[in-house]
């Protein structure tokens, strides 16, 4: 059986995001952007206290990262 995503912070996320490559490149208002050679699309969080599940599989998609390869960044942030 798979765990679950759970709402998580959006400085935990940004912590996965970075640990698979991303970098920050832009910062406006409440969303950050980030992108990776190789990505077609930014990855966009913002900057909100909990993320949803449904935000965070977005993001994951657009990244590329699975969902096995996030829980083992997760545990590394």
């Amino acid at each position: 059986m798979s765990k679950r995503i759970a709402p998580i912070h959006w400085k935990i996320f940004e912590c996965v995001i970075l640990a698979h490559g991303f970098k920050c490149v832009r910062h406006k208002g409440s969303h950050r952007s980030y992108t990776k050679p190789g990505v077609l699309r930014p990855v966009v969080i913002p900057t909100y206290d909990k993320l949803t599940p449904f935000l965070i599989k977005t993001n994951l998609k657009t990244a590329g990262i699975s969902r096995d390869l996030y829980f083992k960044y997760l545990k590394d942030c």
